[in-house]
């Protein structure tokens, strides 16, 4: 069944318009590759650098597998605690992915349904709705995340700041992320809500949700789609950001930007691999999510082809 629906998608004119790119396929293929790796990174990467029984202090500081002083199966060296880089990229990869898909998923959650009840009540709830969402555009989103990171950070017990780490970075983005969904999502609501299908629903008596939930959203979802997969890109650097002037993940469980940000202190010390891989993985996910996101921004409106 899988197998079918992705032949007729392959058949469908997106499908030739993707085949007909050869920077989304290969944008949509580093992407599977680089999620496959995080996802299965405890059984392909040569140790859990997390683990303190398979991490040994003399393997510290070891260049990558292609100089002198390399030695397998160290691919990309090792930092100055014995930890395998390329491991230590994998697991941080899988992270900051996981940061990133949530935050992109909460944002437009909150947008979706905010910009749906604006634009379909309008009057003073859809007046109340887009002052509020002006307010919190009009504030820096770095600011604000890392405000709202530190103030988590204060509050919790410090027992439970690094288990809900992860959770105050997904809330720190999302509070600012999702005001591009709603003012989307309102726009296409007030279009759609004028067109016959949506009156002849409420002249049979349909309530409102449903009528929102079942006509309107689906019809409003494609510019949403397109916002989501390029905000992707922006979450996973605002993670990264965050975790790299320390109000991100700590350092039992980091991402990428925390990787940077350790690696970072060692680079005038020789060891430079600790820095430069993790921020090419880095840039090679966010790159490929743009491109990825261009393509399916022409594919789904071709008044801009």
């Amino acid at each position: 069944m899988a197998e079918g629906a992705i032949r007729r998608w392959l058949g469908s004119d997106m499908g030739l318009s993707f085949r007909a790119s050869p920077v989304a396929v290969a944008s949509l293929a580093v992407l599977v590759l680089v999620a496959l790796s995080a996802l299965l990174a405890p059984l392909i990467a040569p140790q859990n650098p997390y683990d303190l029984k398979q991490v040994f202090i003399d393997k510290a500081e070891i260049p990558p597998i292609w100089m002198r002083d390399g030695e397998w199966p160290f691919l990309l060296g090792t930092d100055p605690q014995g930890r395998d880089v390329l491991s230590s990229i994998l697991y941080g990869t899988r992270m900051s992915l996981l940061i990133g898909v949530a935050a992109v998923a909460v944002s437009m959650t909150i947008g979706v349904s905010i910009g749906l009840a604006a634009g379909f009540l309008g009057g003073w709830v859809d007046n109340l709705l887009m002052r509020i969402a002006d307010t919190v555009l009009s504030i820096p989103t770095l600011l604000v995340a890392i405000l709202v990171s530190a103030v988590a950070r204060a509050l919790l017990p410090p027992g439970l700041r690094e288990p809900f780490a992860a959770v105050i970075l997904v809330a720190s983005i999302s509070l600012t992320g999702w005001v591009q969904y709603a003012r989307t999502v309102r726009a296409s609501t007030m279009v759609e809500r004028r067109k016959e299908y949506a009156q002849a629903a409420r002249i049979i008596g349909v309530s409102s949700a449903r009528i929102m939930r079942r006509h309107i959203l689906p019809n409003t979802l494609t510019p949403v789609l397109v916002a989501a997969t390029l905000n992707l890109g922006l979450a996973i650097l605002a993670e990264a950001t965050l975790s790299f002037l320390g109000v991100g993940m700590p350092i039992t469980q980091p991402s990428l930007g925390a990787l940077i940000r350790i690696g970072n202190q060692y680079l005038f010390s020789g060891v430079w691999w600790l820095v430069v891989f993790p921020a090419v993985q880095l840039g090679l996910i966010v790159l490929s999510v743009n491109l990825l996101g261009d393509w399916l921004r022409d594919a789904l409106n071709p008044k801009l082809n």
